[in-house]
């Protein structure tokens, strides 16, 4: 993932790609010729506006707290941390530094996913019913200190609260492993959120086949989005509304039109970036209503919004461990809301401002 940021990074307007931290180097060019060093104080020595962090999760705590400490605002990778109380002590650190910083939950920006978003704030699929996901694909060599829950699943866990505006009530889970590594390779999820909607997510790095789908299924239809191609479509109910009273009832609904929305197709890191840039440089940004990925007011996914997911995940491993439903507080989770909202209003690539 760092060599895609490394990329953007190297032809974003208004920004300069400082440096790169690796301590393997750069065996493939990803630094586009910009300064490579091995370890955090050589790069902080280039001289940053600020960093991102794309490295092993497990480092996440460390490098992020030492770029807290140095004054240094940085878009982290999702997801935020290894563990709660990690991800809790970031959002302390860049809270305390009064400094910008966000998650890089990317299928935020992807347009598909922006889309329904803002048609379900619109109102057009009613009450909310359901949300299933799936997301599964080959194994992913890169990765090897965490499971599918907390490297893919908080894809789906982050979206589906962002996309409906509700938090996490409960999880259920089941896991395999059968990669042979002491993390999970599979999980199927079922939960509800505050608001009584139901939720499926299906994750897992043992197909042999990419599947990137999120179905939202409310009174007036289903919105079905594919962030692989970032289409959207919308199947509508075929039922015909009556004022007869005696049948008024729900009765179930029937197969109606099928739309496919047509839309703008912008790189979704490309469009991450942007936000992260402006929001650094002190501009407002646009939020959910017209397109950008946080609800914050400067477009980003803030770290307490990543700190919620971060518990969602977590209650997911220990729901599977269990065999057991965990209940997740909805209090806690608006707490984390209003923080996020709290800090979008103070407005491991190294990068400068042009």
């Amino acid at each position: 993932m760092g060599r895609n940021h490394a990329r953007v990074l190297s032809g974003l307007d208004g920004v300069e790609l400082a440096g790169v931290m690796d301590p393997a180097g750069d065996p493939h060019g990803a630094a586009r010729g910009a300064p490579v060093v091995a370890d955090l104080p050589g790069l902080l020595a280039l001289g940053l506006d600020y960093a991102v962090v794309a490295c092993p999760t497990a480092l996440h705590e460390e490098i992020g707290l030492a770029l807290a400490a140095h004054g240094v605002p940085a878009l982290i990778e999702k997801p935020l941390a290894h563990t709660p109380a990690a991800a809790r002590g970031l959002v302390e650190a860049f809270e305390r530094a009064g400094l910008v910083a966000g998650v890089g939950h990317i299928e935020r920006f992807n347009p598909a996913l922006q889309n329904l978003r803002r048609r379900l704030e619109a109102g057009e699929l009613g009450e909310l019913f359901q949300v299933v996901t799936r997301r599964q694909g080959p194994f992913p060599h890169r990765i090897a200190d965490v499971g599918v829950v907390k490297d893919l699943a908080t894809h789906d866990i982050d979206l589906t609260a962002w996309v409906t505006g509700q938090p996490y009530a409960s999880v259920s889970a089941r896991t395999l492993t059968k990669s042979g590594r002491p993390h999970e390779d599979m999980v199927t999820v079922t939960g509800d959120l505050a608001d009584g909607t139901l939720v499926s997510h299906l994750v897992n790095w043992l197909s042999p086949f990419k599947e990137r789908f999120a179905a939202v299924t409310g009174e007036r239809g289903c919105f079905v989005a594919d962030t692989l191609t970032a289409d959207l479509t919308f199947h509508a109910n075929g039922a015909v509304a009556t004022e007869w009273e005696a049948i008024a009832a729900f009765r179930g609904v029937s197969e109606g039109d099928m739309i496919r929305f047509a839309a703008a197709k912008r790189e979704p890191l490309l469009v991450e970036h942007e936000a992260f840039r402006d929001a650094v440089a002190g501009k407002s940004g646009v939020a959910g209503k017209s397109g950008a990925g946080g609800d914050c007011g400067t477009g980003i996914v803030t770290l307490a919004e990543g700190l919620r997911t971060v518990e969602v995940a977590d209650a997911v491993l220990a729901a599977a461990q269990r065999c057991a439903t965990v209940r997740l507080s909805v209090t806690q989770q608006a707490e984390h809301a209003d923080r996020a909202a709290a800090d979008g209003a103070r407005s491991l690539a190294g990068a400068r401002r042009a």
